[in-house]
């Protein structure tokens, strides 16, 4: 997947599943020797916010998780699905661009952002301040980057379809900056005519699809998928799934969207745990595909489906 003549590749990693930089988690050294590998993949960062926010995950010193096993996060291995209400913990935007670990990384990769204030006005204006934040450094980075701006985490207290309705202005600041952006949505509150409207838009250079379906919603049995209709995560606002059950919904999505009549870059993911599933995104006419959870549910196969992708012949 090429923006603005620069290689990204045809598997991205999902927002966060590497970490802010690439680091990875405790368990990715654990599961290396056996096929959770990266390598031949796309950084995008873990989402950073323009001040520090806690969330619902302790990190350490070093921006690294501090407990094992979360409470934040819930897995289930048997349906090979994640719930997570890990709610955006980071150190801010200058905290993360202060280590100069982004300004080397050695390849093209993608910094995900998103603003978190509490009305329309005040959400363009801290990402215009990121936006100048990033634009103060860029000559200082040694590979091109772009950015992914998320307009869709369930995990913030925002209604995501007030978010959507602001993707234009959005555009519109971040491209100032004068790198690829592709902007982030979940299925679940982007109306495909809304995201229609961007193949117009001269600032869009792609977009993502999906991120985590947020608990409860109403096109999925969340009896029959979880087990449960109440959360174990409700405490932390019910959580985002990930995992076996998106596929087939963001793959129709995707196809849906294509039959429309979009054309630019579409960057799928959700429920990618074998090659089929690869396969079914690559028929649904998506240009690139993302790996997230198959790092925690089946992460002896991350290396093999990295290999499968990149010998496809994405659009």
């Amino acid at each position: 997947m090429k923006l603005r003549g620069i290689e990204f590749g045809n598997v991205l990693s999902a927002s966060g599943v590497q970490g802010f930089f690439g680091e990875g988690y405790w368990f990715h050294k654990v599961w290396h020797p056996f096929g959770l590998d990266f390598t031949g993949t796309t950084l995008v960062s873990k989402t950073a916010t323009l001040l520090s926010r806690e969330g619902h995950m302790a990190l350490t010193r070093h921006y690294t998780p501090k407990h094992f096993f979360p409470d934040c996060v819930k897995v289930n291995l048997f349906k090979q699905l994640v719930l997570n209400s890990v709610g955006l913990s980071n150190p801010g935007l200058g905290a993360l661009l202060g280590t100069g670990k982004w300004q080397n990384h050695p390849e093209p990769f993608l910094i995900s952002i998103m603003s978190l204030a509490d009305t329309p006005k005040r959400r363009l204006e801290e990402l215009r301040i990121m936006v100048e934040m990033l634009g103060f450094c860029k000559d200082s980075f040694i590979s091109p980057f772009g950015l992914q701006i998320n307009l869709s985490c369930p995990n913030t207290g925002h209604d995501p379809k007030e978010l959507i309705g602001e993707s234009s202005e959005v555009l519109a600041i971040a491209s100032k900056l004068g790198v690829p952006v592709m902007l982030k949505y979940s299925i679940a509150s982007a109306p495909i005519r809304a995201v229609l409207e961007l193949d117009k838009n001269p600032d869009c250079d792609a977009i993502c699809v999906s991120n985590t379906l947020p608990f409860g919603w109403q096109d999925i049995d969340w009896q029959g998928v979880w087990g449960t209709k109440v959360s174990p995560l409700a405490k932390l606002g019910g959580g985002g799934l990930s995992g076996k059950s998106l596929r087939p919904l963001v793959c129709e999505w995707i196809s849906h969207l294509r039959d429309a009549g979009f054309t630019k870059p579409i960057n799928g993911g959700g429920g990618i745990l074998c090659e089929e599933d690869v396969q079914s995104y690559y028929n649904a006419r998506a240009s690139s595909i993302f790996l997230g959870s198959v790092a925690i549910l089946r992460p002896w196969r991350v290396e093999g489906l990295i290999d499968y992708a990149s010998d496809l012949n994405w659009k």
